[in-house]
């Protein structure tokens, strides 16, 4: 598994969401790597992982990139937030803290359920996603950036930096992202938030439409002691049009995990 360290200072590991690779976190590099060891994993089947052996499984991931990172907190995005929420809850010791962006325990819409999963997506679009990459590669991936986009008060901007990277590090195997919308639509984490014995930061972009926000904050709601932040103009990528504004909440925040401090509550600018 391919994992690019920039940097100096405190490990910090950050994984990307779908059909994405760690390239896509350059604006929190730029930002981040004059005080931070950033550690920034290519998931399997993705960027220069793509022809890795791990499956592309909660437990399965965490295992690979444990081994491959220094003990320290993890950044997980979208997608990216199912294996960083996995490894804070299975191995604290090793993951000290964690941060989430736009990323919930559960993705998908439950009706019966709490309200973090009330607030997800529709299963139909994740079959419709599943569907399209088996006769329009191409054409899924541009709808899905397309909606990762959709909502930012910087939409084309946005739109156009997910688009730049998406190839960047060629094409991610339709099977390995096939493997990713399976984990979004049927994986549920929620049982472990309770226990959660590491401090969390959960940031969600108000105007995003991939990740309800409402999911974020109650993902955050059941996390002991932890904190939660939304940008406000803030689509589902906030750490590419609102760079210094996540950086500056992850900067806060893993100075207040490194000194055991009280985590601050919700910050919904207005």
């Amino acid at each position: 598994m391919h994992v690019e360290v920039r940097g100096s200072g405190a490990p910090l590991v950050l994984l990307h969401g779908w059909a994405m690779h760690g390239g896509v976190f350059a604006p929190l590099v730029e930002r981040l790597s004059d005080r931070f060891e950033l550690h920034l994993v290519d998931l399997p089947g993705h960027g220069r992982s793509r022809d890795s052996a791990v499956p592309l499984e909660p437990d399965a991931v965490v295992e690979a990139v444990a081994a491959r990172v220094p003990a320290a907190p993890w950044l997980g995005w979208s997608l990216g937030g199912m294996f960083a929420l996995r490894a804070a809850a299975t191995r604290s010791t090793e993951v000290p803290a964690l941060v989430m962006i736009c990323s919930a325990p559960r993705f998908v819409r439950d009706a019966g359920g709490d309200d973090g999963a009330r607030h997800g997506m529709s299963p139909e679009i994740f079959a419709g996603f599943a569907e399209g990459l088996r006769g329009d590669y191409h054409g899924t991936l541009e709808r899905f950036i397309a909606l990762e986009a959709f909502g930012s008060d910087d939409a084309r901007g946005e739109l156009r930096a997910l688009r730049d990277q998406v190839f960047a590090r060629g094409e991610p195997p339709a099977a390995a992202l096939a493997q990713g919308l399976d984990l979004l639509r049927t994986v549920d984490q929620r049982p472990l938030l309770p226990a959660l014995a590491v401090p969390s930061l959960w940031i969600a972009g108000r105007r995003d439409r991939v990740v309800d926000p409402r999911a974020v904050r109650a993902a955050a709601d059941r996390a002991p002691g932890a904190g939660f932040v939304r940008i406000e103009h803030g689509g589902h990528a906030p750490f590419l049009t609102h760079a210094d504004e996540v950086a500056a909440a992850i900067d806060g925040f893993l100075a207040q995990a490194r000194a055991g401090t009280t985590l601050p509550g919700a910050t919904e600018p207005t």
